[in-house]
């Protein structure tokens, strides 16, 4: 099984992944156990001080103005883990609660927390046994980070609530730490604060959402150029030349893309009528623009993970001079951004793919092809209503583009006053990610039946192992009626595991 080190600075997008998806084994440098204890020292001396500090020897957020003598501290980090643990509604995905749990532990790691080597090891531990604690939906407002959240992971850390085993069973987190030979944490001083102050859940979720849309933009690309091809369209305005007066990346790698995609047909350029096009609509002939801004919006958001991959959120910090000091880097807004940016991205893939597809199915625009590619109209409806579930979903992405982040709300008797909303932010994006993911296997389900219905034209050899290796995969092709959603499964399933950008690059090689 992969292992993942983490060590001081850091972790990559590819550890994220292999730890929340892959189930990864998780071992400690020896440079970060050095770290924890360096730091841990260091707190310990501040602990005997008379002198009050925050998160060592006093209470939290509006109460961090009482002192608290030395015999109470123990049950203060106790109790905060217990009051912030107060999640509700449904129960959060395995894989984001797991790349919450590996995210603060990198932070741990980072030798910035106080933290004691043996509570980062039983972080590894947990993770490492497959244990995984009950998050529920609501309880972040994403600062101070990921409150909530995290505290349901320190709940199992110190063998209280709720945990799902290896087995997806949820039992009491005790019973499954004892069978995994798992000793429940002891908190000290500072330590619960460490463990629930970040920004780890919202990163989580952008890391995994950044992996998928990767995968859906090459998919974009494809179902943009299979419907070019289907209505007969030029491929002229993917010229490399073009592109690059407006230089754009992610633009130039989208039309790039699609004129890989559309090597070799015959059927591009081709008209039903002496009457040729000079221009295709804009849903066709802008598909690289569209899909290439929100490319270059992925770039910009990738960049943002990973300076927060290789930081060390937490409040208050330990420094190398060793003065312990509070900050706000604890806050989401960085994050939060990016969230509801990729959302909006989203949005308008998805909404120019639908009108694609709308263009596909209509008679009056389809160049040719019957209505709704149905197999005999009017006895058949053929695709109209596989549309009528595009275009909810697309209303759907309409809705979660609206921006969580530029919401607040104050909490904490107004000491936390402006706050990030970036969980709400990453948890509307999963659901926009899979929505688009629906609404592309539509387009790919309406593009491939079109082709197939252009009697007498070859299509590209790659559209060619497309069409291929979607009906080998249980999407059939043209007919009569018949049950759908069956089709529109496999078409996701598809699209979603990748297996529509795998068949495209037989043909054309690695994608951009």
């Amino acid at each position: 099984m992969h292992t993942v080190v983490v060590g001081t600075s850091g972790v990559t997008a590819s550890d994220v992944l292999a730890v929340a998806r892959g189930g990864a084994r998780i071992e400690l440098s020896a440079e970060a156990v050095a770290a924890l204890a360096a730091a841990r020292e260091i707190v310990d001396a501040l602990a005997a001080k008379p002198d009050p500090v925050y998160g060592v020897s006093t209470g939290f957020g509006a109460l961090a103005t009482r002192h608290i003598s030395q015999e109470l501290r123990a049950q203060l980090q106790r109790n905060i883990v217990r009051s912030h643990a107060a999640g509700m509604g449904p129960w959060v995905e395995r894989e984001v609660v797991r790349a919450l749990m590996f995210l603060r532990l990198k932070t741990v790691c980072s030798g910035h927390t106080g933290v004691r080597p043996e509570v980062a090891q039983t972080m590894a531990d947990v993770l490492n046994a497959g244990i995984t604690p009950v998050v529920h939906e609501y309880g972040s407002l994403g600062c101070s980070g990921d409150l909530a959240p995290l505290s349901h992971c320190a709940l199992t850390l110190m063998g209280e609530g709720e945990a799902e085993g290896p087995d997806g069973t949820v039992r009491p987190a005790g019973e499954l730490l004892a069978e995994h030979g798992i000793a429940p944490v002891e908190l000290r001083e500072k330590e619960g604060l460490a463990l629930l102050n970040g920004t780890d859940g919202m990163l989580g979720m952008l890391v995994m959402a950044l992996a998928d849309l990767d995968t859906l933009y090459k998919s974009a690309d494809i179902t943009a150029a299979l419907s070019l091809e289907a209505l007969l369209g030029t491929d002229k305005v993917l010229a490399p030349e073009l592109h690059a007066i407006r230089p754009h990346p992610g633009q130039g790698a989208s039309a790039a893309n699609m004129l890989a995609v559309l090597k070799g047909s015959q059927l591009t350029g081709h008209h039903q009528d002496d009457a040729p096009r000079v221009q295709d609509a804009y849903s066709v002939r802008c598909a690289p623009q569209v899909a290439g801004a929100g490319r270059d919006t992925l770039a910009h958001a990738r960049l943002v993970a990973e300076r927060e991959l290789a930081s060390a959120v937490d409040n208050p910090v330990v420094l190398p001079d060793g003065r312990v000091e509070s900050n706000g880097n604890f806050h989401g807004a960085p994050v939060a951004y990016v969230l509801d940016f990729l959302a909006i991205a989203a949005a308008d893939l998805g909404s120019i793919a639908e009108r694609r597809t709308d263009r596909l199915l209509d008679k009056n625009r389809s160049h040719g092809l019957p209505p709704f590619l149905a197999d005999d109209a009017g006895v058949d409806s053929g695709l109209m209503i596989a549309q009528y579930t595009q275009a909810a979903l697309v209303s759907e992405l309409k809705r979660l583009a609206v921006p969580a982040s530029a919401d607040s709300i104050p909490s904490s008797a107004m000491q936390e006053d402006h706050v990030s909303m970036g969980w709400s932010a990453a948890r509307k994006l999963r659901t926009a990610v899979d929505n688009l993911t629906r609404v592309i296997a539509i387009e790919l389900y309406a593009a491939t039946r079109a082709i197939e219905l252009r009697e007498g034209l070859t299509p590209a050899p790659a559209s060619q192992e497309v069409i291929e290796a979607v009906r080998a995969a249980g999407v059939r092709g043209p007919g009569p009626d018949r049950f759908l959603a069956p089709d529109l499964a496999a078409a996701d399933a598809f699209v979603r595991g990748g297996d529509l950008v795998a068949a495209v690059e037989k043909v054309t090689g690695p994608l951009q």
